[in-house]
């Protein structure tokens, strides 16, 4: 095994530039964590976010970024090593999770990187290493927030708002599965794609504003947030559940007022949902839909992408052949 690597990492903060590809020295496994050759890595909003330092967040609330920093939770790939104690996994086993998050210092843009035993589930056997590594914060945000906060009920009618997006495309998905009439709000261009994923209805928000197009709706799954987001509250019936994951202007008199309840929370990490999340995609219920791959020295040719929006599915590093 070699004593280096290759890593992204970001010594000063800014734009996609900043990220450098480099030659650094490969970590060790502590005790209670496995030593994982990367072959592949997710790209997610928060590594855009740390690179810019969390300017998005209020002064206030903004974690404090430690440089440099290799960006990166989400990785698809092949244990190598275990750390003292282990006896979880084997070298060679197959794995995929969303590492140490919400805390700083995953480092997933890197040939090898370190993941407590807790965070990794077996990789869907169904799905190469590229198709695995999309799955891992998107999945468990749409799976947390369905099940854990807004806790899905069958025949619920459930609106994804960005619906074709990471976390949209897997939440469209596991409603549906659960027996929910979904609709989901997207730009036309992603329509078929996410009637191939299962939407009953499909709202073009170019074309309407779904707040007005849409009634009765009991919870509302978010993933777009910001300016005037409260515009989707009259699609939801009185003491319904609005869901953002985003920062945002969700009219929090108005949701008093009709007693609209507001849930949601940071997604975690969590090995046992990976698992449940593997199952389904192996038993072909749910899916990960690629936008895009870059090789990992390309990392900055990835941001861009994803600074450019209309993402149908997920971005993806490719880390190893």
């Amino acid at each position: 095994m070699p004593a280096t690597m290759h890593a992204v990492r970001v010594h000063t903060l800014g734009g996609p530039e900043v990220l450098a590809y480099e030659e650094i020295a490969r970590p060790e496994p502590g005790p209670g964590e496995v030593l994982l050759r990367v072959h592949a890595a997710g790209v997610n909003p928060p590594d855009w976010y740390a690179r810019r330092g969390f300017a998005n967040i209020p002064e206030g609330m903004r974690p404090q970024v430690p440089l440099p920093f290799t960006p990166g939770t989400d990785v698809s790939g092949v244990v190598a090593a275990l750390g003292p104690g282990v006896t979880e996994w084997q070298v060679g086993d197959e794995v995929f999770g969303l590492l140490r998050f919400p805390s700083l210092g995953a480092r997933a843009y890197a040939e090898y990187t370190t993941s407590p035993v807790g965070d990794l589930a077996r990789k869907p056997e169904s799905v190469d290493h590229l198709h695995a590594a999309g799955v891992p914060m998107a999945g468990l945000t749409a799976y947390q927030f369905l099940f854990d906060h807004i806790k899905l009920e069958p025949g619920s009618r459930v609106l994804v708002n960005g619906a074709a997006g990471g976390v949209g495309h897997f939440a469209v998905q596991l409603a549906k599965d659960a027996g929910c009439h979904v609709i989901g709000v997207a730009s036309g261009r992603h329509e078929a794609f996410l009637k191939e994923l299962g939407v009953a209805e499909f709202v073009d928000y170019t074309q309407k504003v779904a707040g007005e197009a849409v009634r009765d709706v009991d919870c509302v799954l978010d993933s777009v947030g910001g300016p005037q987001a409260y515009r989707l509250l009259p699609a939801i019936k009185d003491g319904g559940v609005y869901s953002p994951i985003f920062l945002g202007e969700y009219g929090e008199e108005e949701m008093a007022r009709r007693g609209i309840e507001k849930r949601g929370r940071q997604v975690r990490s969590d090995g046992g949902q990976m698992a449940e999340l593997a199952r389904l995609m192996d038993e072909g219920r749910l899916r990960t839909g690629v936008d895009s791959v870059f090789p990992l020295r390309d990392a900055a040719k990835a941001h861009e992408r994803a600074e450019h929006g209309h993402i149908q599915g997920k971005i993806v590093l490719q880390v190893a052949d």
